[in-house]
């Protein structure tokens, strides 16, 4: 049965779906002998597919894995770094960072820690980090100075970020030091270095940030000792199954969910 390309090579754990996008693009897949093209739809029951050169089979599909990490700060979230720097997968050991297609699901920013999936189901990446898909994930956020009550709602309200709205959000206050304030931010969104742009943009830059839970899936819980920076651990059967069950939920096409179509079609043709 055909189905495109990157979809297939997502599905066998070869790469993430965005990652086999790229490599399609750097024209290192090949389609019977012949360089592949973005979109293109194959058979593999009829199809030979290769790699850099070397066949690759569905068989070869390694099972399926999956690993909360939590991130120290100064290591990116990404599979390699031209500038060098620690990677996510440079702090798993060797057997898991070699050959099996382990890569993160979204990022946190490197001056970031926390929670962070691992993983080697390129199709659940690709649906968890689509725009219409939301999980919430949980934050401890140390800004600087003492937001008021009117700033901390119109947080929660919705701010806008290049002329596009976020959406609502969780926002309460747990401590105030000296010249400092501990918040607990939790979105349903993920835009880019989104927590920082719109303390910034409110007068309170970020100290700190720290991801504390991905949906229920928490660095710390009552039945699991803490997870130290840099560690990681497998998720559970029901972690595993919370994820699989948000991709497969219907999106509702609403307001604000045809405006981030509309916001996608204007960024593509940027």
């Amino acid at each position: 049965m055909e189905a495109r390309l990157q979809k297939i090579l997502a599905q066998w754990g070869i790469a993430s779906r965005r990652e086999a996008e790229e490599m399609i693009r750097q024209s290192r897949v090949q389609i019977n002998g012949v360089s592949a093209h973005l979109g293109q739809k194959v058979d593999p029951q009829k199809d030979a597919i290769a790699v850099d050169g070397q066949p690759v089979f569905e068989k070869q599909r390694p099972a399926l894995i999956y690993l909360l990490l939590h991130k120290p700060a100064g290591v990116v979230s990404t599979c390699d770094d031209p500038q060098g720097r620690t990677t996510v997968l440079d702090l798993l050991p060797k057997e898991l960072r070699e050959g099996l297609g382990i890569h993160p699901v979204g990022r946190l920013d490197a001056d970031s820690t926390g929670a962070l999936i691992l993983t080697n189901d390129g199709d659940l990446t690709f649906r968890l980090t689509h725009p219409r898909h939301s999980i919430s994930k949980t934050y401890r956020v140390l800004v600087k100075g003492h937001p008021p009550k009117a700033v901390l709602q119109m947080w929660r309200q919705g701010v806008v970020l290049e002329g596009r709205k976020t959406r609502l959000a969780k926002v309460h206050l747990i401590e105030r030091f000296a010249d400092q304030s501990l918040l607990e931010i939790v979105l349903q969104e993920g835009r880019n270095r989104q927590i920082r742009r719109i303390a910034q943009q409110l007068g309170y830059p970020v100290i700190k940030l720290h991801r504390t839970a991905i949906g229920p899936i928490q660095l710390q819980t009552p039945k699991e000792p803490f997870l130290r920076e840099g560690n990681y651990r497998s998720l559970k059967n029901d972690e595993i199954r919370f994820l699989q069950e948000q991709v497969k939920q219907p999106i509702k096409d609403s307001a604000e969910l045809r405006s981030v179509k509309k916001h996608e079609m204007a960024k593509k043709e940027e």
